[in-house]
């Protein structure tokens, strides 16, 4: 009995931190961890991670290598030239064809923070217009992302978007990946990309 009590104790006091801890998804350096999907440019830069528009000015995506299921990730981005990108959850690729669901990061007056299914339901909820104002454009932005079963709740820069729960979602499983939108002209970098799994 001792030793179970022993055990439950140490769980306690450092299991539960472990749980807890953020990490960083991305090292400052190069893509490692990361998979390219598309012809699109990811690169790094300065220690920041970036997405551009190529050539072809198609849909491209950075996704992980490592799915996640229930998680609190926030990341900060920043818009240069049209900013329409997102951050995908619980998804999976063929080729550029993403399954998953999207928080949306675009221009002013476009749903960010808002949540997307691709190739399905399309919007399930966009946030309210007063809150548009939230986003800082041409500034480093600070997006929170909170995963739980069936529940997504999204803040930017502090403010909380909206809060979904929707049972398919809680059925869903798969990696996370950065966008680039498709229509050519986008730049977003990135930086402080940290998850804590729950």
């Amino acid at each position: 009995m001792k030793t179970i009590a022993l055990s439950i104790t140490l769980f306690l006091l450092f299991g539960a931190s472990v749980a807890q801890k953020k990490v960083s998804l991305f090292n400052g350096k190069d893509l490692t961890g990361w998979t390219i999907n598309g012809t699109e440019k990811w690169y790094v830069e300065n220690g920041l991670l970036v997405c551009e528009s190529g050539p072809d000015k198609q849909y491209g995506y950075l996704s992980t290598n490592k799915s996640y299921k229930n998680f609190d990730l926030t990341v900060q981005f920043k818009q240069e030239a049209n900013g329409n990108s997102g951050v995908f959850f619980r998804s999976s690729i063929e080729g550029v064809k993403i399954s998953g669901w999207q928080v949306e990061v675009a221009p002013i007056n476009q749903h960010t923070g808002g949540i997307y299914e691709s190739y399905g339901r399309g919007w399930l909820i966009q946030p309210n217009v007063a809150h548009e104002k939230y986003l800082k454009s041409g500034k480093w932005n600070t997006l929170r992302i909170k995963v739980v079963n069936d529940q997504v709740t999204t803040w930017l820069n502090g403010h909380m978007m909206v809060d979904l729960k929707d049972e398919k979602i809680g059925k869903g499983e798969g990696f996370l990946a950065l966008q680039i939108h498709d229509g050519g002209g986008i730049k977003v970098k990135w930086r402080k990309l940290k998850i804590q799994e729950l």
